[in-house]
């Protein structure tokens, strides 16, 4: 089969798409035939190593796994003698750890969800990684009608998700991200948009319920300005810092216990993949009450373009590849 490897760690350059052998699925794991993959910070991280306290987990000196990707969407082909939910043709989507930016991957039963027959592919594979993040970070801030809340890194692939599903509880949404943005946020529900260029989070004196982070690079003390007391920030993400260690992952872990001297409810949300939140999204994009912002697609040769991309700055909403 044909997959965008990497034998060691570095920029898009190191990518190569190549053939390699044909996966085989574990007892409790299914072999898919992937029909589309996507892209996400998540993936950087893996290629490039980045930042270091990872490498214990994904490889001291070069990649465990050399297959590129974490979220797929495909039709299942064989599944291990313990998998009981799926069979060969099912259509599914979620994620593997076996690198999902190639023709077949193999991916644990636990990981993934049946597609819903008015979900395509693409927007299958959006949700894996960024749709549940965006889902979890709006559960944890408790979003509702009627509630004011702010948007930050809003036309990203998480920040786009969690604008759609905090316009859909009714919450008023103000999306922070750059100008080239402004169309797609509003598109998908924000009223109002700062660009971030042109003034901060508090210059306007609001104040707002929930405040969810997806950029993670602006002081708590800033924030906190722009929060009501007893408001609600989520951070998601956090690693927009520079430096080879941590890259602001260390935030993650800090501001929550900043937040009891703060008169303010601080979480962070390291998204939890599989499950029911797979089910829950992949229904609301059958029922037509949620739509990935999926600006464009790749196929499987194009990979290292789709990462150059998004090594490149800040592309707007989610980026896909299609792949057979």
């Amino acid at each position: 089969m044909k997959a965008c490897t990497r034998s060691a760690y570095g920029s898009a350059d190191v990518l190569q798409v190549r053939d390699i052998e044909l996966p085989t699925p574990a007892d409790d794991q299914v072999l898919v035939q992937v029909r589309a993959a996507s892209n996400d910070r998540g993936v950087w991280h893996m290629m490039t190593g980045l930042p270091l306290v990872m490498r214990p987990v994904i490889g001291l000196r070069a990649p465990k796994v050399q297959v590129l990707g974490r979220a797929f969407a495909g039709v299942v082909t064989a599944v291990g003698s313990r998998v009981t939910k799926y069979g060969p043709g099912d259509e599914v989507f979620g994620t593997t750890n076996a690198g999902s930016w190639a023709e077949y991957t193999v991916a644990p039963e636990r990981l993934i969800a049946p597609l819903p027959s008015a979900v395509s592919f693409e927007q299958g594979a959006s949700l894996g990684c960024s749709g549940t993040s965006a889902l979890q970070a709006v559960r944890v801030g408790d979003v509702r009608s009627g509630q004011r809340m702010m948007v930050i890194g809003a036309g990203g692939g998480v920040g786009s998700f969690v604008v759609s599903l905090a316009a859909q509880r009714g919450a008023s949404v103000t999306a922070v991200c750059s100008a080239s943005k402004r169309e797609l946020v509003t598109s998908l529900g924000a009223e109002d948009v700062v660009d971030y260029a042109e003034e901060e989070v508090d210059a306007r004196g609001q104040r707002y319920d929930v405040i969810v982070d997806c950029a993670g690079n602006r002081p708590l003390s800033l924030l906190r300005r722009a929060l009501k007391p007893g408001g609600a920030l989520v951070s998601v993400g956090g690693e927009d810092h520079p430096g080879r260690l941590t890259q602001g992952f260390q935030w993650q872990m800090l501001r929550p216990l900043a937040g009891v001297f703060v008169r303010r409810r601080v979480r962070s949300v390291i998204g939890k993949e599989g499950g029911e939140d797979l089910v829950e999204l992949g229904r609301m994009i059958a029922a037509g009450e949620l739509t990935p912002a999926i600006t464009r697609t790749y196929s499987l040769v194009e990979a290292p373009d789709c990462m150059r991309d998004l090594a490149g700055g800040h592309p707007a909403g989610k980026l896909v590849l299609a792949i057979s």
